[in-house]
């Protein structure tokens, strides 16, 4: 039955996560460096105007059109046919669900363009983020929320995007620094990120849609979602004040940087675990999620050598995927839809994580190998040295964040 009160809800959730796409741009923007600031804000801004159209035309339908399979929707609601403003999906207009996961698809393959900061052509990006929309988050999306093969036969658990978003958009991006290589003087120069309060004010903004996020997957104004927002609060303050801990610990002083980075770490592990586990569960992912991160950020950089630029995979990969596995381990069967993790004496949930988790680096993997690819064969998906070095706003797209700046970059 239709409400109203529902309606309002996830309405406000859906524009809570469209706020974020911008608050990932400032994130981004500020962590990379001066002569970077409008590509890689537009690396994320372009996303909003693409994902809405192609969700529009096809998102919707391969996502969770009507007649789908174990690993995709189908062709019937293409261009939002037969869906009119009385169709209802639970409590709320179908158009109002559509809207929410609408904002899923922008936010997704923005995280992307974190770990190819600086070096990647702006049009390579644009061709290969529409064709990974339809090759790989489509589908995914259909199997773990669509009633396909991961959320529907296997019975993982993802409540707000684990392995839809996180770790789709973080495998992603490591795969992509891997094949299109390391910056120019990466590990060579000294890297300083340039605009800090940028920095915060897009963890500011991120934080405050991630509430949407997280509540809003609840799908109506009730005490799921009153309980997915203090379990994301918690666990997003736990993993702050860890990650504050570990910079002590290691260079003697707490950073904003560490900070902020522990929040996302902390709200990227709650995420497929929000509206499954206690709260005292929340606060231990919380916990654990920032010196996991903070662990595999270093590999990958410096045992690996893989210039993950701006720590897509090492905070979005990494923070998911022990997310994912915590679910199966701390999910409540009296909170939401019966499933007991390990600490009830089931095993079940705990593999079905897993395996769960598994397929979607699968799914992953070969989507983005398959995509990238594609894109190859058409133009080159890196800039040249001279135009890396001279820096990508001026190179890509003719403008300059800070024109009146005259020093050396």
């Amino acid at each position: 039955m239709f409400s109203a009160g529902d309606t309002a809800f996830v309405l406000v959730c859906a524009v809570l996560v469209f706020i974020m796409t911008p608050g990932l741009a400032l994130f981004y923007g500020g962590l990379g460096r001066r002569k970077n600031m409008v590509n890689n804000m537009m690396n994320s801004g372009f996303i909003i105007g693409l994902a809405i159209v192609m969700y529009f035309f096809v998102g919707y339908s391969l996502s969770f059109g009507e007649g789908g399979n174990d690993f995709i929707g189908s062709f019937k609601n293409l261009c939002l046919l037969g869906i009119t403003k009385d169709s209802v999906t639970g409590s709320i207009p179908t158009l109002t669900f559509i809207a929410f996961q609408m904002a899923f698809t922008i936010i997704t393959p923005a995280i992307i363009t974190g770990s190819i900061a600086g070096r990647m052509k702006f049009n390579a990006l644009f061709f290969f983020i529409a064709l990974w929309s339809l090759v790989v988050y489509y589908p995914l999306a259909h199997m773990v929320w669509g009633g396909g093969l991961i959320g529907g036969k296997i019975g993982a658990l993802d409540f707000a995007g684990g392995d839809v978003v996180h770790i789709s958009s973080g495998t992603t991006g490591l795969i992509i620094a891997i094949l299109i290589g390391k910056r120019v003087d990466y590990l060579q120069t000294s890297y300083r990120i340039h605009n800090i309060p940028f920095v915060f004010l897009g963890t500011a903004i991120l934080l405050f849609g991630w509430f949407g996020f997280n509540s809003g997957s609840a799908l109506g104004a009730n005490t799921l979602a009153a309980h997915a927002f203090m379990t994301t609060a918690i666990a997003a303050a736990s993993g702050m004040l860890v990650w504050m801990l570990l910079d002590v610990i290691k260079q003697g002083k707490v950073t904003l940087i560490g900070a902020c980075t522990g929040v996302i770490a902390g709200l990227v592990g709650i995420t497929p675990a929000a509206g499954f586990v206690d709260m005292w569960a929340a606060l231990i992912i919380g916990i654990t999620v920032s010196p996991v991160c903070y662990c595999g950020i270093s590999l990958i950089k410096k045992v690996f050598k893989i210039d993950d630029a701006l720590d897509a995979f090492g905070c979005h990969g990494i923070g998911g995927i022990w997310g994912g596995i915590l679910t199966g381990v701390f999910c409540n069967p009296m909170i939401n839809g019966g499933k007991a993790g390990l600490i009830y004496g089931k095993t079940f949930q705990f593999f079905a994580q897993i395996e769960g988790i598994l397929i979607t680096f699968a799914i992953v993997i070969s989507g983005t190998l398959f995509c990238v690819s594609i894109v190859k064969c058409f133009m080159p998906l890196r800039v040249d040295i001279r135009e890396e070095l001279v820096g990508l706003d001026l190179s890509e797209h003719g403008e300059s964040a800070y024109p009146s700046f005259n020093g050396l970059d």
